[in-house]
């Protein structure tokens, strides 16, 4: 028990070489042979499923966002946010590997086993507060997961009811809702990643011709306005939205491990040209591209959904508005399955019967969850507005605040392992997380009095 407790310093402080070295977590804990993976994905099927994990409504937020941020101000702080994102993800794979370096027979950890080892395994003080920490993950993946899942079937029934109504089809929004269940449900009742492959696939498909089809659009309509007509940069609260909307849009970190855990060769997920590198570098561009010409063309006017300043009459326009929404709607299956990976173990562990019935009992389990997503969605018409909520304390905390505190409790087991660097670096991020914590919050709450006046 003393050698596997053991952490050698290079693990721990090594930088560029140094996560590489710490991506062994394809090997046992003996260190001996590969562990072998059944339905393991490869590069290309991670990369597609973190790419739909990490763009989905936010993506056709961007002229919104954009607008909030100013063209010189977003096209700034997007890469900004994105390098803070991707470096606090590589603080959580650090954390992951070392738990699992230092706990026998272990193969892999997910976000919330994380960080309860890195508590368990801590400063002495901190060690009790482990089960209390692994909660809170759960607690903030669940409702985020679940608000994401929800959103979706609200974003493809408004725009799927917009063109029903034009085309003189005559339902009303409950039952346009009640359409796009069996379309959720059934690639949610899948128990293996591996199989939601081809949804998540045509989900990245669907959303890239939704987005090429818009832009298309945005330039055909005539001469583009001139840059002296945009805002280069904004102040108050129009920065708080932005950065509302840009940690909305880069909502993957609860992807990171499972499909890092998931994949044939783990050490290639967060090497320098990996997946989660080349995967965030394409998200961003594309972000920057989709705001930038999307401000530059609509100005104020521009919509939470850029999809929204088409004209609903062209008939173009309505079939980019159906296929960017079941873009959007196709990573109901990768979100779900983010929280089923949080609610089934405990489920199985305290219930014989699903012992017994494992895959039954999983696909009843996911055939419940999906109806009451459904079912939230349905009572609750205005969802996205407490979704934006959620977002701001939920996703906030699990993107920033508990890399940080792993990292500082991972540094501080090794002596001098927390430097000045790493403080100054930490405490940053912090800083910014809090900011967009209170700020998003408040804009929010705002929101939602303004909305039920």
């Amino acid at each position: 028990m003393g050698r596997t407790l053991e952490i050698t310093p290079v693990t721990v402080t090594a930088t560029a070489n140094g996560d590489h070295q710490m991506e062994k977590q394809a090997t046992d804990v003996e260190g001996s042979s590969p562990v072998k993976r059944r339905h393991a994905t490869s590069n290309l099927e991670a990369a597609t499923h973190l790419f739909k994990g990490s763009v989905g409504a936010g993506l056709f937020a961007m002229g919104d966002c954009f607008k909030n941020g100013g063209l010189a101000g977003a096209t700034i702080l997007l890469p900004i946010i994105a390098v803070m994102c991707v470096h606090c993800e590589r603080m959580l794979i650090r954390g992951s590997v070392l738990a699992v370096e230092r706990t026998p027979g272990a193969t892999f950890f997910d976000y919330p086993e994380t960080v309860e080892k890195c508590f368990e395994y801590g400063p002495r003080p901190l060690r009790r507060m482990s089960r209390i920490m692994k909660l809170i993950v759960e607690m903030f993946l669940c409702v985020t997961q679940f608000g994401f899942c929800a959103i979706y079937f609200v974003f493809i029934t408004e725009n799927l009811y917009q063109v029903l109504q034009q085309n003189g089809v005559d339902i009303s929004m409950s039952m346009v809702m009640l359409i796009t269940l069996l379309p959720a449900m059934i690639p949610s009742l899948m128990t293996n990643l591996k199989y939601i492959s081809p949804v998540s696939a045509f989900a990245n498909v669907a959303l890239l011709f939704g987005l090429i089809a818009t832009l298309s659009i945005a330039f055909s309509d005539g001469p583009m306005p001139p840059l002296g007509d945009r805002h280069l940069f904004t102040s108050g609260s129009q920065l708080s939205l932005f950065f509302g909307t840009a940690l909305f849009s880069y909502e993957g970190i609860a992807l990171i491990l499972p499909l890092r855990n998931s994949m044939r060769k783990p050490e290639n997920f967060s090497s320098r040209f990996g997946v989660l590198n080349s995967t965030m570098f394409f998200t961003t561009a594309l972000f920057i591209f989709t705001g930038f010409v999307s401000y530059v063309r609509w100005g104020e006017d521009v919509a939470g959904s850029i999809t929204l300043n088409l004209v609903v009459e062209d008939v173009l326009s309505q079939v980019v508005k159906v296929v960017a929404a079941l873009g959007v709607f196709l990573g109901y299956p990768i979100q779900f399955f983010v929280m089923m990976k949080i609610l089934w173990p405990p489920l199985k562990r305290s219930n014989s019967c699903a012992q017994k019935y494992p895959i039954s009992m999983q696909v009843a389990l996911r055939f419940v969850m999906v109806m009451m997503t459904f079912g939230v969605a349905l009572v609750v018409p205005q969802l996205n507005l407490f979704i934006s909520l959620i977002g701001a304390l939920c996703s906030t905390c699990l993107a920033f605040v508990i890399p940080v505190l792993i990292d500082f409790v991972v540094r501080a087991q090794v002596p001098k392992g927390l430097g000045h660097w790493s403080y100054a670096k930490n405490l940053l991020i912090l800083a910014v997380a809090l900011l967009g914590i209170v700020t998003g919050t408040y804009q929010s709450i705002v929101e939602i009095i303004r909305q039920f006046k």
